[in-house]
């Protein structure tokens, strides 16, 4: 493997924007302000090229960001005066942007680099700043010196460990990245069956034919759990009979990384076949792009076809508009996470794709008002501080009524095999999920089978749904009454492999596994939460559609209003368990759970909890164990 190392290179490419004095010979002392030790399943390599470029992400204290959070809650709580009120983006960003003697101080620091502080960019509250420069660079200006890391399945990317700053910089700069999260967003399914559907068996196929909805369908007879359609989905979370009144006012939205687009092409081969009369939608719904994202519609080569290019963003598309059309659907395309390919002569490594796509969608000024999102990776592969300032991104997105649903991750209480922290003493642990750990996300799990439904578990590829505790985040207030009796409940099972006053997830969860997905103009059969995620934002974007309808706020940042309210509408899931790590994971019981969480979104019952008038059947009694009268 060829490494270009040679400083001498970087003389000739270097702008004058950049100084080459070392800090330590400079006006300021420096001291380490993060340092985070490299997951397992990287290894080192060699030293980064100095004539790298990256784009490096400064994350500024926020100075109000407690006032945020604060609000934050009172307009997410059914009990606040203030419920529904959501933030415009002009007052969120008032309350986060930073003191104006950290953005002072931030400029001056930079400026003694000689980089020129009139080609930053900038957050619209200015609470981050972008700035490009060569690794060389970066290593002075941040004290550090960056490395090539090969993760097990052959991929690499540049980062450093540990990094420091000018002493009086500790307490206004919270984070810079990409320097040590080694956090990678990798889509969470996982692929059953990949096969032509010209090969596919008659019976099979017959088996999941499309079953036009009709009055009294019953779940028995739209759903094989051979393969889901929307048929089947629709009907088994009650969507089948409402047709959406408000679209346009309402959206959903997407996210897709790793250089994945969702095809057009494929969308309208699985539509045509199974919503047909969604199927010109595939040609219509929104697609952007953020930093230099892909967009490729032409057929994959035979790399990209190994590498099953487009598998998830194709699930998620196919998932939303099958459920919520006519809703209009926006996926976000974002960029900055291409595998660094070591004998490249100046490649960008951007890699932080959370953070590219948070900050280009809270510039937005319109958001749908749901966003799925099925990638995420594990809570030890970050550092804290990168996961804080993540966290309190999507803080601003729920103050603006953004309901933000992650997927909790496929393999239970971690993979086998991995169970071990991150900590230098390789202590057995599960291994909880990031960022579903954060307590301003909805998490969602994966169930499979229709009566009872129970927590998925696929022994054909070891898919099971991810449930845990946080070892980052402190159990938020909102979850107390539902969480604190599980985990007495469990008494002294587990002890010492999870933190018991963690942030619990899921919160919700909902069918993923045997999802029928068109790929390259194959049927595939994908499990993971990586289905169960749009599965579940395509229903709760149509209770929003009931509730803009009917004059009233969308449900916004949903885990105050589910654990106060709207838990007690979802159909309860007691059977399974959080199966990994070599053995049982926490197991599925009556009431909240950290593996299928309050269960899945039945719409009648959920859309009337939310609108609370009253017409609705019973909801049940606070423990999500709610009264259902499913049509079989």
């Amino acid at each position: 493997m060829k490494v270009v190392t040679s400083i001498l290179l970087l003389a000739v490419s270097l702008t004058a924007d950049v100084a080459l004095t070392s800090p330590l010979h400079g006006r300021y002392s420096y001291a380490v302000k993060d340092s985070h030790r490299v997951p397992a399943k990287w290894t080192r390599v060699g030293p980064a090229p100095a004539e790298h470029w990256i784009n490096l992400n400064i994350g500024l204290k926020q100075d109000r960001f407690e006032e945020l959070e604060r609000q934050l809650y009172e307009v997410s709580t059914p009990s606040h005066p203030r419920f529904g009120k959501h933030l415009s983006s002009a007052e969120v960003n008032e309350l986060v942007k930073p003191c104006d003697d950290a953005l002072e101080q931030a400029h001056d620091w930079l400026r003694s680099h000689n980089i020129d502080t009139a080609k930053l960019s900038y957050t619209p509250a200015k609470d981050w700043i972008t700035v490009k420069l060569p690794v060389i660079a970066i290593e002075r200006l941040l004290d550090t010196r960056y490395s090539i890391y090969k993760h097990e399945d052959g991929t690499h990317i540049i980062r450093a460990p540990s990094w420091s700053l000018p002493t009086h910089l500790h307490s206004h700069i919270e984070t810079i990245q990409p320097t040590n999260s080694f956090f990678r967003p990798d889509a969470r399914r996982r692929t059953f069956m990949t096969k032509p559907v010209s090969e596919i068996g008659k019976e099979f196929m017959k088996s999941v034919e499309y079953i036009a909805p009709h009055k009294g369908l019953t779940v028995a007879q739209a759903c094989n759990p051979s393969g889901l359609t929307p048929t089947c989905l629709r009907t088994l979370y009650g969507t089948i009979d409402y047709t959406p009144k408000v679209p346009g006012m309402n959206q959903i939205g997407l996210t897709n990384y790793l250089g994945e687009t969702s095809n057009r092409s494929d969308v309208s081969i699985f539509l045509q076949k199974y919503r047909p009369e969604a199927a010109d939608a595939a040609y219509s719904f929104g697609i952007e792009q953020i930093n230099g994202a892909d967009n490729q519609q032409t057929p994959d080569n035979l790399t990209q076809l190994s590498a099953g290019k487009d598998v998830e963003g194709n699930l998620d598309a196919e998932t939303i508009l099958g459920i919520a059309y006519p809703t209009p659907l926006i996926a976000y395309n974002t960029g900055g996470m291409p595998p660094f390919q070591p004998d490249a002569a100046s490649p960008t490594d951007t890699n932080e794709p959370y953070l590219e796509w948070l900050q280009y969608i809270l510039a937005e000024k319109h958001i749908p008002q749901v966003i799925s999102s099925s990638y995420g990776d594990d809570e030890q592969t970050v550092p804290l501080s990168y996961a804080r300032a993540v966290c309190n991104q999507f803080a601003q997105l729920g103050a603006r009524g953004i309901t933000f649903l992650c997927a909790s991750g496929d393999n239970g209480v971690g993979r086998t095999g991995t169970c071990i922290s991150n900590d230098g003493k390789n202590t057995s642990t599960f291994l909880p999920s990031f960022p579903d750990g954060c307590p301003f996300v909805t998490s969602v799990g994966a169930t499979k089978d229709f009566a009872p439904e129970v927590a998925a578990h696929d022994p054909g590829n070891g898919f099971t749904s991810g449930g845990g505790f946080s070892n980052y985040f402190p159990r938020p207030q909102y979850q107390d009454s539902a969480v604190l009796p599980y985990i007495s409940s469990l008494g002294s099972q587990f002890s010492g492999l999870y933190n018991a006053s963690g942030r619990g997830y899921p919160d919700i969860s909902a069918q993923g596994q045997s999802f029928i997905t068109i790929w390259h103009g194959m049927l595939q059969l994908l499990d993971g939460t990586s289905a169960s995620t749009p599965a579940a934002a395509a229903v709760l974007s149509l209770v929003n559609d009931k509730l803009i309808a009917a004059g009233k706020p969308v449900l916004g940042f949903l885990n105050p209003c589910l654990y106060e309210k709207l838990g007690a509408a979802f159909k309860d899931v007691v059977a399974g368990s959080a199966i990994g790590c070599g053995g049982d994971g926490f197991p599925a019981t009556v009431g909240w759970d950290a593996v299928t969480g309050f269960g899945t979104p039945y719409f009648p019952l959920v859309s009337a909890a939310a609108l609370d008038d009253g017409t609705g059947p019973a909801y049940g009694n606070g423990t999500g164990n709610g009264t259902y009268h499913y049509r079989w």
